[in-house]
């Protein structure tokens, strides 16, 4: 078995492979979970070609990418977190995808507080930023959590904008210097261990 890249006090995070197709498939065929993404569910064919894109961005930025969220107590696939490369060295985006059937029991917070240290601990980096709908509270509540704070809202033009577009995008972001100074505490009181 691929060993984690990553491992919380309830999460492993393990490379993508062509044995998550499934299970992403299945992720992105809710509506709920796709509301602020897209109005229509991912087909499988377009799932397989992010799987290999994500299978080569690992050689490309190694220690980047997207990885798959497995609940340690059973291996259960219960989404996925991504910490990518961003527009310069220094910098990275983070991003999560979780069932719906797993909202509200602070894995978003778990893992994505697990990637900022990672990011800044084994990697160096400056910041780490993210991005979601101005509407998407709950997902707005996530970063927060993590330490992150409104860096701005902007506008897109879109094709064919989702409900709640016209009040814009929003960046959140955290710094080294936010990350090394903030209060010592993380999801579960858990240092997340890099595999």
């Amino acid at each position: 078995m691929v060993q984690a890249i990553l491992v919380t006090e309830r999460l492993a995070f393990f490379p993508v492979t062509r044995a998550d197709v499934d299970a992403l498939t299945e992720l992105d065929s809710d509506p709920e979970v796709l509301r602020y993404i897209s109005r229509k569910p991912t087909p499988r064919r377009a799932i397989e070609s992010q799987v290999a894109a994500a299978i080569a961005e690992y050689e490309r930025t190694p220690g980047f990418g997207l990885w798959v969220a497995r609940r340690r107590s059973d291996g259960e696939v219960l989404g996925w977190f991504a910490l990518r490369r961003g527009v310069d060295r220094g910098h990275a985006t983070l991003g999560y995808r979780l069932r719906r059937a797993v909202w509200g029991q602070g894995y978003a917070s778990e893992g994505g507080r697990a990637l900022v240290d990672y990011g800044f601990a084994q990697h160096g980096l400056s910041r780490i930023t993210a991005d979601t709908m101005a509407v998407n509270e709950r997902s707005r509540r996530v970063m927060a959590a993590i330490g992150m704070s409104h860096l701005r809202t902007y506008h897109e033009e879109f094709e064919d904008p989702l409900p709640g577009t016209e009040h814009g995008e929003v960046e959140y972001q955290i710094t080294r210097d936010e990350w090394l100074f903030r209060p010592a505490a993380s999801a579960h009181g858990q240092d997340p261990v890099a595999g």
